[in-house]
């Protein structure tokens, strides 16, 4: 699971509903619950992205793999524990410059 784009019914920050999404994996499924932690993905490209975005451009040549529609950005600071069970499908996969790149942004964002 770990580094999947999925699509999942992500919730607003009030909580009060869900919008369908993607989100990228950042762990395996966590037995024996059957958990996985994402973190949020939007289509707003901020100009200036702040130190928990990571933006994946269209024209980037590991676009194609990821499933996206449209360039996106990836929010590390925007997190959620789910059950796997909820991921309505999955749309592609990060790739591994993009793996490296939210691993160190992780280790930042979680001083570790």
């Amino acid at each position: 699971m770990r580094n999947k784009i999925v699509l999942v019914p992500f919730p607003f920050d009030d909580l009060t509903t869900t919008k369908v999404r993607p989100a990228v994996c950042l762990t395996n499924e966590i037995a024996p619950y059957g958990h996985v932690v994402l973190a949020f993905i939007t289509s707003k490209v901020p100009s200036a992205p702040g130190a928990t975005d990571l933006v994946i451009q269209a024209n980037d040549p590991d676009f194609q793999t990821n499933g996206l529609k449209v360039a996106s950005t990836i929010r590390l600071h925007r997190l959620m524990t789910v059950s796997k069970k909820i991921i309505r499908r999955d749309l592609g996969e990060l790739s591994p410059r993009q793996r490296t790149n939210i691993d160190s942004m992780l280790s930042l964002l979680f001083g570790i």
